[in-house]
């Protein structure tokens, strides 16, 4: 019988779903997907997405079933307005969004390229207020007060996107969002751990504060310095926020932003919240990213790297051989397809074992018996070793020939 926890596609702990685990949870009912790839993503050192990039990754997106696109800043350059222009003229299904600065000529900017709505920015912790802009709290007040008008009177969409909000003092940072909400104009506040400073506990203890005290959504926005952006993301969504900022294969600035693809599949598999996204477009989506951004992922990146499904150890390819036909979830956390990747695949280096051998022999429609199969393993690990590598198709047919004699 299917569990959530146990379907025809994946296979999770049944402890995600015991009524003690899940009694904590809040989950809002609808959770929507807001990417920054365009924007916070090009911000990783060294990547630069051309105007036609821009607009392919936007469709790549909107195919995936993405609720939102941050198109990017029409302040950074003509070709980002123009890119921008270029993607609401395409009238996808998601809804299109660009950045703005604090700055009512930033908010005309973005009224002029046809957008949805935009995140607007202002720091929010006094250090970084002092340091980074050389202004005080009273300037951050007026100018985030000023430029959420000037939205709302363009008939923008005004998210309010407090930077450094997890190292804020967090009755200064209530205090600034209490004016902005009474004084000027939001229609949602974005929190964001913008340094990935911050812990899960901390993210749900505030996301609890600011629902108590503010009407508006809530929508979470981290990164991953620490490797819990995901975690914090989900404990902020698990406490109410209804919206998550995330990139393709987690893009972005130092160790990146939280990664679309991490993010919706835990949520699906974990939690048992299908947020409508298309994960079988994840694969290729990554793909498309990765070239036009000219990064090259970790080969066991979660969900898309490329060797994540290709199997080298012994025993877990003895796993593979006794299990593909009975159960194939006993072995991987969910099928490949799922995330429209290709299947699982046997390699062979050092780490191989008589499994592996007998299945690439199967494949090629070759038999050995027991003493020429071990004598192709012990081949097999010598030339890994030597080479420090994986054994190509031609490395393998030359060690099979030489033993089996053909």
């Amino acid at each position: 019988m299917t569990q959530e926890w146990k379907t025809d596609n994946w296979f999770a702990s049944p402890w995600n779903y015991s009524p003690e685990a899940r009694q904590q949870l809040n989950f809002p009912d609808r959770i929507r997907i807001h990417d920054v790839t365009l924007r916070d993503g090009e911000q990783q050192t060294g990547i630069v997405f051309r105007r036609d990039e821009k607009v392919a990754i936007a469709k790549k997106l909107a195919a995936a079933g993405v609720h939102r696109i941050e198109a990017g800043m029409p302040a950074v350059s003509d070709e980002d307005e123009a890119a921008i222009k270029d993607i609401v003229a395409l009238d996808l299904d998601s809804e299109i969004f660009s950045f703005a600065r604090c700055m009512p000529a930033d908010v005309k900017q973005a009224k002029d390229c046809g957008v949805h709505g935009i995140i607007t920015e202002i720091p929010s912790s006094d250090h970084i207020i002092a340091n980074a802009y050389g202004k005080d709290m009273d300037w951050a007040v007026k100018a985030s007060i000023d430029t959420t008008l000037a939205a709302k009177e363009a008939g923008l969409y005004t998210v309010f996107f407090t930077i450094d909000s997890t190292r804020s003092d967090l009755d200064r940072y209530m205090d600034l969002i209490e004016r902005v909400s009474t004084e000027g104009h939001m229609d949602a506040l974005t929190l964001a751990d913008s340094f990935g400073a911050c812990s899960p506990e901390g993210i749900a203890m505030v996301l609890k504060k600011l629902r108590a005290r503010f009407k508006q959504p809530i929508e979470i926005h981290c990164h991953e310095d620490f490797g819990l952006g995901v975690a914090n993301t989900i404990a902020a969504l698990s406490n109410g926020a209804s919206v998550a900022h995330v990139t393709v294969s987690a893009l972005g600035e130092r160790a990146g932003n939280v990664p679309l693809e991490d993010t919706v599949m835990a949520l699906k598999v974990l939690y048992g919240v299908d947020v409508g996204v298309r994960t079988e477009e994840f694969y290729e989506l990554s793909k498309l990213v990765q070239k036009l951004s000219d990064v090259e992922l970790p080969p066991n990146r979660p969900i898309v790297g490329d060797s994540l499904y290709k199997i080298e150890s012994g025993i877990v390819a003895m796993f593979h051989r006794r299990c593909k036909n009975v159960e194939p979830l006993e072995y991987i956390p969910f099928l490949p397809q799922v995330v429209g990747r290709p299947g699982v695949e046997i390699a062979l280096g050092k780490g191989a074992g008589l499994a592996n051998v007998e299945e690439v022999l199967e494949a090629r429609g070759l038999s050995a018996d027991a003493a020429q199969t071990q004598e192709i393993v012990d081949r097999v690990k010598r030339f890994s070793i030597r080479n420090k590598a994986l054994l190509t198709d031609e490395d393998f047919d030359s060690i099979a020939g030489e033993v089996l004699g053909s």
